[in-house]
Parts: C-alpha cells; sequence; structure tokens
C-alpha cells in the first residue's frame, strides 16, 4: 500500500491554517537559482532534434561526458557498459528494483520516499534502517537482518545532510559481496560539499579491490549541481554484468531522455566550472544559519536536519509566520523523523536570512 506523498500530507496538514500572501517554502530540494545560461542555449539550439526518437540506450554524447565526469571527480574510468543514463534518478529508483525483484529491501530511515514505493511496487519486504543522532544519522551495518538482498544507500543524506566516509562505504561493499546482495548508492548531493569531496561507493569498491563493481552501483543527476532540476539528465554506473540485463528491461520502460534534453546535459556533465558559483551560494547560505540558528554547518547537500520538538505543531506555527517546512516525520517511518523538521536552503541570502530568523523566533 502507497503512503501519501510527503508534500501531500504538508498540504493536509496546512490546509485552513492562515498565513501572510507572501509565503517562503524551503520544503523542497528545488534550486531557486536561474539554469547557467550555456546549458539553456545548447537545449534551444538542439530544439530541431525533437523530430528524431530517442535511444533508450542514450546518445554517445551524454554518455561520453557522464564518464568523463565520473574520472574527473573519483579518478575512475569506467567502461563504456559500465555506465547507463538515465532520465533522472527519480525513474531510476522506482524501476530498478521493478527490474532486479529482491526479496528483500534496505534503506535508510528517513528517505526519499521513492524507496519505499519501489520495494512496495517490487513486492519485496522492507528493513527500515533508523538514521538517528546516536549513530550521526548514519547507517550501519548492524542494522540489517542479513537477508537483505538489495541494499540502498544515500550518502550525502536527503534529509539528515550525513556524508559517509570511504572507510564506512567500503566495509558496505564488502557485505554485498560477501552476501550476494545488490548495493544501491544514491548520490545526488555529491556536488554540493564544502571542504572535502564525498566519495562515492565505486571508489569504495576499487578500494577493497572489486574491480568489476560486482553487485555495486552508484546513481547521480545534475538537477542540483547544475541547478537544472528540469532537465531530468542522470545516471547509473558499476556492475557492467546487472546493467546489461538492466539496459534490456528499460528498453520496455518507455523513460528515454528527449535529444535536445540529452545534448543540453552532455554540456552541463562536461563541466565543472558553472557548479562552483552554486557551491559558494550554499555555503553562504550555512554560514547565516550558523550565525542565526547557531547550527553546525554539515559537509555537504543544502539541508538542515532541525531538532524543533513537535514537528507538526512547529511547522504549523512556521507556516502561520509565513515559512514553510518538512515535518521530519512525513519522511519516516516507525516514528523516525519525528522532532524534526527538514529546511531546504535553496534560496539566495536575503531570503535566507529572513526565513531563518523566524524559525529563530519560533524555537
Amino acid at each position: 500500500m502507497f503512503e501519501k506523498y510527503p508534500f501531500e500530507k504538508l498540504n493536509e496538514l496546512l490546509q485552513n491554517i492562515p498565513h501572510p500572501d507572501e509565503v517562503i517554502s524551503l520544503t523542497i530540494g528545488e534550486p531557486q537559482f536561474e539554469t547557467p545560461k550555456f546549458i539553456q542555449d545548447t537545449l534551444c539550439q538542439n530544439a530541431k532534434l525533437l523530430n528524431k526518437y530517442p535511444k533508450t540506450a542514450g546518445e554517445e554524447v551524454l554518455k561520453e561526458a557522464q564518464r568523463k565526469f565520473v574520472k574527473r571527480r573519483y579518478g575512475i574510468e569506467l567502461k563504456k557498459d559500465e555506465l547507463l543514463p538515465s532520465f533522472g534518478t527519480r525513474e531510476l529508483l522506482f524501476n530498478f528494483p521493478l527490474f532486479l525483484k529482491p526479496k528483500k529491501t534496505a534503506f535508510p530511515n528517513p528517505f526519499y520516499q521513492i524507496y519505499e514505493g519501489a520495494a512496495i511496487a517490487a513486492g519485496s519486504k522492507i528493513n527500515y534502517m533508523p538514521l538517528i543522532k546516536e549513530n550521526g544519522f548514519k547507517n550501519a551495518l548492524s542494522q540489517l537482518d542479513g537477508d537483505e538482498d538489495f541494499i540502498i544507500l544515500n550518502s550525502p543524506n536527503n534529509p539528515t545532510a550525513s556524508v559517509m566516509d570511504l572507510d564506512e562505504l567500503s566495509e558496505w561493499v564488502e557485505y554485498a559481496l560477501k552476501k550476494n546482495a545488490v548495493i544501491l548508492s544514491d548520490e545526488c548531493y555529491s556536488e554540493l560539499y564544502f571542504e572535502e569531496k564525498p566519495p562515492s561507493i565505486l571508489e569504495a569498491a576499487l578500494n577493497v579491490g572489486n574491480k568489476n563493481f560486482k553487485n555495486v552501483l552508484a546513481i547521480n543527476s545534475i538537477s542540483k549541481r547544475s541547478s537544472a532540476p528540469g532537465l531530468r539528465s542522470g545516471y547509473i554506473a558499476g556492475d557492467s554484468k546487472i546493467l546489461k540485463k538492466y539496459l534490456q528491461f528499460r528498453t520496455y520502460v518507455g523513460c528515454a531522455s528527449p535529444l535536445p534534453l540529452q545534448y543540453a546535459a552532455a554540456v552541463a556533465w562536461d563541466d565543472d566550472e558553472h557548479v562552483k558559483p552554486f557551491r559558494e551560494k550554499y555555503k553562504k547560505n550555512f554560514e547565516i544559519a550558523k550565525e542565526i540558528l547557531g547550527i553546525k554547518p554539515p559537509k555537504a547537500t543544502f539541508y538542515i536536519w532541525l531538532e524543533v520538538g513537535d514537528d507538526l505543531e512547529f511547522t504549523k506555527k512556521a507556516y502561520k509566520r509565513g515559512v514553510k517546512v518538512m515535518p521530519g516525520r512525513f519522511m519516516g517511518r516507525k516514528g523516525q523523523g519525528e522532532g524534526y523538521v527538514r529546511i531546504a536552503l535553496v534560496y539566495d541570502e536575503d531570503k535566507t536570512r529572513k526565513a531563518l530568523k523566524i524559525i529563530k523566533e519560533l524555537l
């Protein structure tokens, strides 16, 4: 049985609450900065290609740009059959489990709700692995039951902003090999870092001698990296034997990206300079948050996982004052997330400062 999506629950919670005409919404991980012009221009220049069907496997120009990104970012030279482009990562997260048909899935709790929806659709049992203050909001092998054949990790994490290090990821890779379980690592916030670059599970695989990435897959996206969530460009990379079968499955799904989007995405993946200003904007927002809320800025993402007491009451009070936040319980199960709200710092400095001052007054 599918749960209502967090935003639907939020709308119901706030339905009859009076609020100012202008509301600053900090609920969704959608960058509010303009997509760089060179990406927009490439999209327009290739609009003529709308008269052609795109390949399910993706155009070589896009696949090459994504492999080059992985080489620059992680120092890993992927073979051609070790990466597959996708129409964003949301569709990947939903249809990959339908392809894999796992008997039991484990993933972080709280979580991005697609993880749960996919497991339910695939008929998989679920192990909700709690992210709590005591474990630094990171998952550990001790949280597994031992019979999971599919594990989703998420680092940098949504919603808690925690980041797993290379040694921690390496332990998960070793476990996957030992138990013959498949690990999918959601790394969509990997480029919104401020000091150290968060590691990929692909690096962890090589770190333990798993040179063919057996049972290991990573996904990533340009939505946050390039302030281009509407471009819908992602990839899945790793175990070529799994990807070969998954590509065949995808030919039936009908999720190929339109050609103009692929060419625009290719220039985005191929360039790192345009990402730096976005990183600086988010870093500045966290400096403002540290000043106003006294929080310790995370290593990556644009999220604050803020402890507030009663997350539902806090959300309603904030809305009355013109600020929208996401109650933590809407992103978790079995009580996880209660007492926290997720705040997405996706606006400019002025709006961020205004919203955080209101939040400070309510704490």
